[in-house]
This record gives C-alpha cells, sequence and structure tokens, in this order.
C-alpha cells in the first residue's frame, strides 16, 4: 500500500515522501498511527552515531490501530489500539527471562532498521529503505511493527500522553522502579532533566523516596523536576557538581540520564557506602570513566547501566499506565504536540531543548492531502 513517511537522509535531511508498504509477515501487525513520540535516540540515528543506514524511516514511540494482521499472530485483533515498544525477537534467552532489553538481537533488530531476514518493510519506488528501525519506524501514517514490541491500549487513553511510555518515560521510571529500586529512607539524585530524567523524578517520588535531588543545566528544567517530586535541585553550571551533591548528604543512588562523564563520575564520588550509580544515558564512543576501584570495594558502591531500565513492556506498559490514570505521571507537563507536517521543528526543538518531549501527530487519511509527495 502506498503510504506517507518522513525519511531521513545524511545531512539531517528529513522530508515527508511517498512509500511503498509491503504487507505484515508471520509475527507482525499492520499499524495506522495516530501518534508518534520523539526521541534522543532518532538523533542520534540521523547523525550516525548508532549505525542506522540512511535513508531510514526513524520513529520508536509509535500509537495506533492495528488494521492487518500476519500468519501466527493471535494476541492482537483488527481494530486493536497499540504501542510500540523496541524490538525483541521473543525467543531467545534473554526474552525467556522476560528481559527483552537485552534480547541477542537487540543491536540488528532496534538500530540496522531491517528485519532479521534483511529485508524492509517499506521502499521508495522499488527500492527498500531503512524502515523497521525498532521494528516499528513509526515517523509515518502506517507501519509494520513485531508483535513481541506491541502493547494493547484501552480507546479511552490520549494517543500522545501514551507514545512517550514507549520508550524515554519508560527508561526512566524503569530505571528507578526496577534497577534502582530505592525504599523510602533513601536519598537519590536524578542527573539530566529531559524526558529519561523527569520520568525517573515521577518514579522516585511513587517510591516515597526520602530525598529526590534534580540536577540539570537549565533552571527552567529543574523547577519542572521540583513539580513534579523533587525534593532539591541543582543547576549545575560547571561548579563541583559532587561538592554540590554532597551538600545535600551522601547519595543512596544516582539515575545519569545525561551520558556525561564528568557527571557520572561526580555522581559516584557522591555516594554513600553500598550506593549504586545507574547509566541510562549514552555516552560517545570511546569514552572512559575514571573511578578508583577501592571505592568500588572497600564502600560496595556499584556503577551499572541499563538499556530501558531493563524493563518488559508487556508488564510495566500496564503499571505505567496505572500511575497515569491515578494521576501520578502528569504527562501533560512533559509533551508538546506537532502536526506531522512540522517534523523538521519537532526535531529542532527536541535538539536544542526548547521541548522537552515532542510528539508527532499523525493525520488521518482525510488529511494526508497536506503531506508532500517526493517522488
Amino acid at each position: 500500500m502506498r503510504i506517507q513517511a518522513a525519511v531521513a537522509r545524511p545531512g539531517a535531511i528529513v522530508d515527508i515522501e511517498s512509500c511503498v508498504l509491503s504487507p505484515p509477515q508471520a509475527c507482525e501487525v499492520q499499524v495506522r498511527l495516530e501518534a508518534c513520540g520523539i526521541c534522543h535516540t532518532d538523533l542520534l540515528a540521523m547523525g550516525g552515531q548508532l549505525g542506522t543506514p540512511l535513508p531510514a524511516v526513524l520513529g520508536h514511540e509509535g500509537v495506533g490501530i492495528v488494521e492487518a494482521l500476519g500468519q501466527g499472530v493471535s494476541r492482537f485483533a483488527v481494530g486493536d489500539r497499540v504501542l510500540m515498544s523496541f524490538g525483541a525477537c521473543g525467543g531467545c534467552r534473554a526474552c525467556r527471562a522476560a528481559a527483552p532489553a537485552y534480547c541477542h538481537s537487540a543491536l540488528a533488530m532496534n538500530f540496522a532498521g531491517r528485519r532479521l531476514d534483511g529485508s524492509a518493510p517499506m521502499a521508495i519506488g522499488r527500492s527498500p529503505i531503512t524502515s523497521h528501525f525498532f521494528a516499528q519506524s513509526s515517523f509515518a501514517t502506517h507501519t509494520v511493527a513485531n508483535e513481541h514490541n506491541v502493547v494493547r491500549l484501552d480507546p479511552d487513553l490520549p494517543a500522545e500522553l501514551m507514545a512517550p511510555l514507549a520508550c524515554g518515560v519508560q527508561t526512566g521510571m524503569s530505571s528507578v522502579l526496577n534497577v534502582l529500586q530505592p525504599g523510602s529512607r533513601d536519598r537519590i539524585a536524578i542527573l539530566g532533566c529531559g524526558t529519561v530524567g523527569l520520568a525517573a523524578v515521577m518514579a522516585a517520588a511513587i517510591a516515597g523516596c526520602r530525598e529526590i535531588i534534580a540536577v540539570d543545566l537549565k533552571r527552567e528544567r529543574v523547577e519542572l523536576a521540583m513539580e513534579l517530586g523533587a525534593t532539591a535541585g541543582v543547576a549545575s553550571q560547571g561548579e563541583d557538581l559532587s561538592q554540590s551533591l554532597k551538600s545535600h548528604g551522601l547519595l543512596n543512588g544516582a539515575v545519569d540520564c545525561t551520558g556525561s562523564i564528568p557527571v557520572i563520575e561526580s555522581a559516584f564520588r557522591a555516594l554513600a557506602q553500598r550506593g549504586q550509580v545507574v547509566c541510562a544515558g549514552v555516552s560517545p564512543a570511546g569514552r572512559k570513566l575514571a573511578i578508583d576501584p577501592r571505592e568500588l570495594v572497600f564502600g560496595g558502591r556499584s556503577l551499572r547501566g541499563t538499556v530501558e531500565g531493563d524493563a518488559n513492556p508487556r508488564e510495566f506498559i500496564p503499571e505505567m499506565i496505572e500511575y497515569f490514570r491515578s494521576g501520578h505521571l502528569p504527562l501533560h507537563k512533559l509533551v508538546r504536540t506537532y502536526p506531522f507536517v512540522e517534523i523538521n521543528q519537532a526535531l529542532a526543538d527536541l535538539s536544542s531543548g526548547a521541548a522537552i518531549k515532542p510528539v508527532l501527530l499523525i493525520p488521518g487519511e482525510s488529511e494526508q492531502h497536506s503531506t508532500r509527495d517526493v517522488v
């Protein structure tokens, strides 16, 4: 079928173009998109930092309606409303252990933008393009997704607020609730107050942490974190961050959402005995941390990374939805919506920090005349 998709090309050029979408294969569903969040991972892919071949249709926080089923799909029906999260094969050791973020095929399924057999769902003319990013590629009016990364949504849930649960919000919340697992007496720091960090702040508030210290370069981000549950804020502008953190007391835990080596090292130096830093941000390739191993041994301190907060979307997304329904996740304070045709503005606003979580509103078939055909 012919669809409209935002095609990213080298040089940060993104045009909405006419593409051909092939029918869903076995274990896939075809989805008509309603909304899709934009994540920093999309920017990394556009910049060539993930090895994703361009041209590509990106997007990995899609919400939409199932329109067709591939062979063997039994968990979903045509007409179901769904959220598409990250890709996983569903059959490897990690997937069987309910740890799909560490699927043995994770890099291929999420960054390569092709099915594991090398095929691509979308083409321009007769030329296939990268179009299975995170097993979905949802910067489009329609897409196909692997059933293992699809979660059913109730019809009353707002698409623009559910989309961020697929990756950004999921990563931040699960990094706190499922990885750090703080208690009510714990003092923790959240480093970086973008979507992931602010979601981590809200999760720490849900966990009832005694103190939640939010850190960001932007004062307005710190102030928003305070609205969302942080008890203290540090607008770091180059001062000794570890001393700023220690002034609030030694940390039982920290979640880094920046990928900044100095920030991670500062958080580690501010840990109490048996404290832990969880690294959820992506650092530039080749960077090294300078940490004294004796601090690990004699202090019982630890440092670990996480992908998607170790979340299992089928289990954790419904949990987040319950927090949303109960008022503990005011996602409207993070989201700014954009018409699909304004995708370049949305990307620019995310890159500059003008928007925390841009979400594209994908037009229905009657509105698609406003998009641009590129032959």
